[in-house]
């Protein structure tokens, strides 16, 4: 089996601009709801606002025997990070989201994680002449260097995305994040490639997942869906099927052994039957990848058919015989 993770965020009270959805849940109490679900032991929080006593979480770890995938560091809901936090203008904001991350790092090692994600969803821009660019990313390398550099043990991931909170973030792209961790030119450090992200910034998330794997990098690896439009946080393969169950072949072509983190709201939705269908939907396809011969998905690819690859799909995928 697939080792299956949730950001624990989604387990409790969420909302979006018009409802709330879910009564809020202690740290304890969410522990205990992700123990009652089938197929998941790991868990990524988020520091500082959801976690940040160590023994305190190290106990409840303990309790409902439950693992880190990772520490989700936040460094955007600072009043001071609003319009951005590690490229900043002022230096000691900028040093004030390394800290952040450097600290997430500490919390890390002492609950014993083995990686630290970041997303920076508050550095970017929504205008023409608003930012410039090329000093953002001198920062960009400045602080994610001095923040990647620390407790190496503990690597670094960057999650991109294209919006939110900003307009447009300046880590929108798998490529961007690539091109940011060779200019930083730290080796324990990797990406957070989430489906979803991918999918709305008009990737292919495959194609993706394909760069890091190829790059020599760390990665790490968040799963959802949505329309294309939005991050919507579905469950995943209700809106993208096959493009889920081609990114799980090629993660299954590069052996990938770490967790898949489930980075999805339920919103409206049963919180465990939610979770639930994204541990199943990605088991099934990944045993239905075993059971198929992948070795002709490739023969069938390096022809050039796409017609024989399809009548393939028909058959194998969606059992069309």
């Amino acid at each position: 089996m697939l080792k299956m993770a949730i950001i624990t965020g989604f387990l409790s009270k969420t909302k979006d601009r018009f409802h709330e959805y879910n009564q809020p849940l202690d740290l304890d109490g969410k522990f205990k709801l992700m123990s009652e679900m089938e197929g998941f032991d790991g868990v990524e929080i988020v520091y500082p606002y959801e976690v940040n006593d160590a023994d305190k979480t190290r106990a409840a770890l303990k309790k409902h025997k439950l693992k880190v995938a990772a520490i989700n560091v936040n460094v955007k809901a600072e009043p001071e990070f609003r319009n951005g936090g590690l490229t900043s203008l002022d230096k000691k904001i900028r040093n004030k989201a390394v800290r952040f991350i450097q600290e997430a790092k500490d919390f890390g090692e002492a609950v014993g994680a083995d990686k630290v994600t970041c997303c920076p969803l508050g550095d970017g821009y929504e205008f023409a002449f608003q930012h410039d660019y090329a000093l953002a990313w001198k920062h960009l390398i400045e602080t994610f260097g001095a923040a990647g550099s620390y407790k190496t043990n503990i690597p670094l991931f960057i999650e991109y995305k294209p919006s939110e909170t900003r307009g447009r973030c300046f880590l929108d792209t798998a490529a961007k994040t690539l091109c940011l961790l060779n200019d930083i030119g730290i080796k324990q450090m990797g990406v957070t490639l989430d489906f979803g992200h991918s999918t709305y910034g008009n990737e292919n998330p495959a194609e993706a997942f394909v760069l890091l794997a190829e790059s020599g990098y760390k990665y790490y690896i968040h799963i959802n869906d949505n329309d294309g439009k939005w991050d919507w946080d579905y469950f995943c393969g209700t809106k993208h099927f096959l493009e889920y169950v081609e990114f799980l072949y090629y993660l299954k072509k590069y052996r990938y052994k770490d967790y898949l983190t489930s980075d999805t709201s339920p919103t409206r939705w049963s919180i465990k039957e939610v979770f639930e269908a994204n541990s199943r939907m990605s088991n099934r396809i990944w045993s239905k990848l075993d059971q198929i011969d992948g070795g002709k998905i490739a023969r069938l690819m390096a022809k050039g058919d796409y017609m024989a690859t399809w009548k393939f799909i028909e058959n194998n995928i969606f059992g069309l015989k």
